[in-house]
């Protein structure tokens, strides 16, 4: 086998392999939060459907149970939820009755948007605070851009969020709360969600350059002359973005759950808030559809990265290790190389 077709070879068995720990993960994430909702106190269709202002019977409330599948042992309602979620059927709400699909396609697009836009903010905010704070021959100018992230990460969404409107809607009257168009309606919500999201960002980032700072090779190219622009963005930066692609990969991932705080504060219809009803109500098969969705993203985009990891760093590609083989005769070449030397001298 060529050394070409060696390398594709491990490559493959590589991806094959993250992703069936992918699916272990989403696997481990269904299980372990169906057992959960089965432990929790109560009956969601007694609780539902018990009202006495409902009128219902004894026996139709037994027949909506039966619909719902609720009345049958524990392992067969997990195998045919199992079932279900792998064939795209995820049930239907207590809350409405619809199909959970049909409501997670409701919500999905306004979490989407987002968490993207809230996701690239806070990319910005990180790469303006590090580069900054590395470039900058001011040290107090440097003090101060450090600082920032650890004050970001100490504020609560919850807090943060009341905190924007007041100031920007109530006092300055910049943001409408109410009546706005579709972009003025995403800038709080927006903001609310990057400042928290790029102080790790921005942490790792910061130190990524200056760890990359002190390695030889930069070293060697101040020596030969080269410009500290050209350092910065022909070698430090490329070296300094694995670490910082990883944690952007873990913070993209819980998008959807600290969506939930800022949906709320805002009163947006998306997954956030669906998640807030559903927990409010213990609808379970929209809370657990939610749970497996926020795991599907963050499965898929960690596999992204991945995949990213030898684009940034050629010496992160997989490749084939050697036979037993190959190595054995190579250590005896080695040695042999070896006595020949020391009977020579």
């Amino acid at each position: 086998m060529s050394p070409r077709d060696s390398s594709r070879s491990a490559a493959i068995r590589y991806f094959a392999g993250r992703i069936g720990q992918a699916a272990l993960v989403l696997w481990a994430a269904f299980t372990i939060t169906f057992v959960l909702l089965q432990a929790l106190p109560g009956d969601s269709i007694m609780i539902k459907f018990e009202n006495p202002e409902l009128g219902l019977s004894p026996e139709q409330i037994l027949e909506i149970r039966t619909r719902y599948g609720v009345d049958e042992p524990a392992v067969i309602q997990y195998l045919h939820t199992l079932l279900g979620f792998l064939g795209g059927d995820f049930g239907y709400s207590i809350q409405t009755g619809t199909p959970v699909i049909e409501r997670l396609a409701e919500g999905l697009p306004e979490t989407l948007k987002l968490a993207s836009a809230g996701f690239l903010l806070a990319v910005v905010l990180a790469v303006l605070i590090a580069f900054t704070a590395s470039y900058t021959r001011f040290a107090w100018l440097r003090g101060v851009l450090l600082a920032v992230p650890s004050l970001f990460i100490s504020i609560p969404t919850f807090w943060l969020g009341i905190l924007l409107v007041q100031v920007f809607s109530f006092q300055l009257r910049w943001v409408p709360v109410i009546g706005g168009n579709e972009i003025q309606s995403l800038i709080l919500p927006v903001l609310t969600l990057a400042i928290p999201i790029s102080a790790p960002l921005a942490q790792v980032l910061c130190r990524s350059l200056d760890s990359v700072y002190t390695q030889p090779f930069v070293a060697v190219a101040q020596a030969k002359g080269a410009s500290r622009q050209w350092i910065l963005w022909r070698h430090v930066c490329r070296n300094a973005m694995v670490p910082t692609l990883t944690i952007a990969g873990l913070v993209f991932g819980e998008l959807i759950a600290g969506s939930v705080v800022t949906e709320t504060v805002f009163g947006r219809n998306g997954i956030g808030r669906l998640t807030e009803q559903a927990v409010a109500s213990q609808d379970v098969p929209v809370i657990q559809a939610v749970v497996v969705l926020a795991a599907l993203v963050f499965v898929v985009v960690n596999l992204v990265v991945d995949l990213l990891y030898p684009v940034l760093d050629p010496r992160l590609t997989p490749k084939r290790p050697a036979r037993a083989g190959v190595a054995q005769n190579t250590a005896d070449d080695t040695a042999t190389t070896e006595s020949k030397g020391s009977v020579l001298a």
